[in-house]
């Protein structure tokens, strides 16, 4: 590994170097080797130069996972581009949105996304270049020819740690997501280049042959992450287009997968599945998982099915993935108070908890998360007014949970700061949702709050208010949703109100609305 290396980059190329037939990607029949990793990076980098892309300049992806999206986001990176990964399951217009507010000019489209981006390309004017990789219903240029029409010789270009690499969209309090910015920097610290293995734990040290399962979608931070880091360590990862419990558990049986990322949900999914006690699990080493909590039984049965390592996850995007984690040592059957948290910062990251002033509280007490490290995002794209709200001049990023931490450091999550729903590991927020429902012509006043769900976590609820004289029906209301939004964030089910409550400055009281739902719980989140 390369300790003083500025960039993914130059790793992949070390690795191509030194190791050259190992396999980076697996994906079906195919295998791509470091070698041909870095040689198909390099035709990408200098094709998306022929393109007149420069550096700091955004391109973007649109498809399920795939090998080939990393080999294009390495080839971005080496000319100083960023990749911008979209959200597949979201609608036309919030497509459009992104591609409209990330200026790209071109965007790489996976297998049967062409329709979805025709229908979003009206509002995003700026794009000149659309490639298919392995797009059969996209009729323009093929990603594969496209690539081998040119040198295989490295660009010039320099990358620099600080140079921006990723950008990840959030959902936005207000309506409209936020692209969070990801450095070279960010990547390596959070992916650890640094060769100082002394701080890492023992579940992050890479394992020469480690086979990973890479099934969260790589409009995350999980997906896109994962893929970063196996490139890093040097190891092989096992890619599914999306997450489907049959094909994991065939996977698990045909290569020595040893780590898997999950969320809790996909956790249940796999161990609801009829198959799942038929399966050899022996070879796992570890389950990671994050973005919700996790109920203690269901972490027993994965416990006893699977006969591995767990480990806890918790961060953000902001964050370019984790910051704090459980140890599999934390993970007991029997339950402890200790499972209860999130766990102990990683190594090189700060973690306070602060009052609505900013300054810390006493251990014990629930107030703000906040966190300060070489992994926090440099900013919003293009939103000053955000990034200042989220980043203080001392470099601490409010997290937006409400938690505490222990006398021994752990953190426990307790509540939400920001009206944020988590669903099946999806960041939902209110805003999006009742901007969508509130559109309806019937719909005189509108709050989406969040619910326990035993399947998803939590689950979308919308509180309407229909206009005097009309009528409105839950489906009717969904479907109109559905149009304007993603399906996941979409309500599961409508109240019908005679009036929301308010305070006295007209702010709706969300926490009254859940308080029916929430009760006999100890804390208000899933």
């Amino acid at each position: 590994m390369l300790i003083e290396a500025e960039s993914f980059c130059e790793i992949v190329a070390e690795h191509a170097r030194t190791q050259g037939d190992v396999p980076a990607f697996t994906f079906g029949a195919e295998t791509i080797t470091f070698e041909a990793l870095d040689a198909g990076a390099n035709r990408v980098a200098n094709g998306l130069v022929a393109l007149g892309v420069r550096p700091g300049e955004r391109v973007a992806y649109l498809g399920k996972n795939h090998p080939l999206y990393f080999e294009a986001f390495l080839g971005a990176a080496r000319i100083g581009a960023v990749m911008t990964p979209v959200n597949w399951r979201l609608a036309p217009p919030e497509v459009a949105y992104i591609l409209g507010n990330c200026e790209a000019r071109v965007v790489f489209v996976g297998a049967g996304f062409a329709e979805l981006l025709a229908a979003a390309r009206d509002e995003a004017p700026r794009i000149a270049h659309i490639i298919g990789i392995d797009a059969p219903d996209h009729a323009g240029t093929d990603y594969r020819s496209w690539r081998d029409g040119f040198a295989v010789t490295p660009p010039a270009h320099r990358v620099r740690a600080g140079d921006d690499a990723l950008q990840l969209y959030t959902s936005g309090t207000t309506g409209k997501p936020k692209g969070a910015v990801i450095t070279h920097g960010s990547i390596l610290s959070s992916r650890d280049s640094s060769g100082q293995e002394g701080e890492l734990r023992e579940w992050q040290k890479p394992i020469p042959g480690d086979v990973t399962l890479l099934a969260m979608p790589c409009f995350h931070i999980s997906g896109t992450g994962t893929g970063i880091g196996t490139m890093v360590a040097g190891t092989n990862a096992i890619v599914l287009p999306e997450y489907d419990p049959t094909k994991a558990l065939e996977l698990i049986e045909q290569y020595p997968i040893s780590k898997i990322f999950l969320v809790p949900s996909a956790i249940q999914i796999l161990l609801n599945h009829p198959r799942v006690h038929e399966v050899d699990f022996s070879r796992l080493k570890y389950v990671t998982y994050g973005a919700s909590p996790i109920p203690l039984e269901l972490m027993r049965e994965a416990m006893r099915v699977m006969g591995c390592g767990f480990v806890q996850m918790y961060g953000m995007t902001e964050t370019s993935g984790t910051i704090v984690a459980l140890d599999p040592e934390d993970h007991v059957p029997e339950g402890s108070p200790k499972m209860r948290s999130v766990g102990k910062p990683l190594a090189g990251v700060e973690i306070k908890v602060i009052d609505e002033a900013g300054n810390e509280v006493p251990v014990g007490t629930v107030g703000e998360i906040a966190t300060r490290s070489s992994k926090n995002m440099r900013g919003y794209w293009n939103n000053p007014e955000a990034t200042a709200a989220t980043i203080d001049a001392d470099g601490w990023l409010r997290t937006g949970d409400a938690g505490y931490l222990d006398e021994d450091g752990y953190l426990y999550i307790h509540d939400r700061v920001k009206d944020m729903i988590i669903s099946g590991g999806e960041n939902v927020y209110p805003a999006e949702v009742e901007n969508a429902l509130y559109s309806h012509p019937k719909v005189a006043d509108v709050a989406v709050i969040g619910v326990p769900d035993s399947k998803w976590g939590e689950a979308v609820k919308a509180c309407v208010v229909v206009k005097k004289g009309e009528t409105l029906t839950e489906a009717e209301l969904i479907a109109h949703a559905r149009k304007l939004i993603a399906g996941y964030k979409c309500p599961k089910s409508v109240d019908f109100l005679e009036a929301l409550p308010r305070n006295p400055s007209g702010k709706i009281l969300r926490r009254e609305l859940r308080a029916p739902y929430w009760a006999g719980k100890d804390r208000n989140v899933n």
